[in-house]
C-alpha cells in the first residue's frame, strides 16, 4: 500500500514515458480560474448593476465648510525647507 509521501514522491510531471501528468494538471488549473475569474466578474456586474446612480449627501451643507478648513495646502510654503548641500541633479561637488 503507498502512503501519502510515496504518491507525492513520484516523479509525474511529464519528462518520464508513465508519468506525464504535468500537462493535463495545467489544463486544469487553467480551466478552473478561468471559470473562478468569469464567475467573479459576473458577480462583480451584477453587485454594479443595483448600486444607484448617485448617493445622498452623508453630511450637512456646514461639514464641507470645516473639512475645507482643516486641510493644509502643502504648496503654500510654510513647510519645511530642504538644508541640504548637494545639488538637485544628486552630483556632489568636490
Amino acid at each position: 500500500m503507498l502512503t501519502a509521501a510515496q504518491v507525492l514522491a513520484q516523479n509525474n510531471f511529464g519528462d518520464t514515458r508513465t508519468g506525464g501528468l504535468a500537462g493535463p494538471m495545467g489544463l486544469f488549473l487553467i480551466l478552473v480560474l478561468a471559470t473562478a475569474t468569469v464567475l467573479l466578474i459576473r458577480n462583480m456586474n451584477a453587485r454594479l448593476r443595483r448600486l444607484p446612480d448617485r448617493f445622498p449627501h452623508q453630511g450637512g451643507p456646514g461639514d464641507a465648510d470645516r473639512a475645507d478648513a482643516a486641510v493644509v495646502d502643502p504648496t503654500d510654503g510654510t513647510g519645511p525647507q530642504d538644508s541640504s548641500s548637494n545639488p538637485p541633479n544628486g552630483l556632489q561637488q568636490r
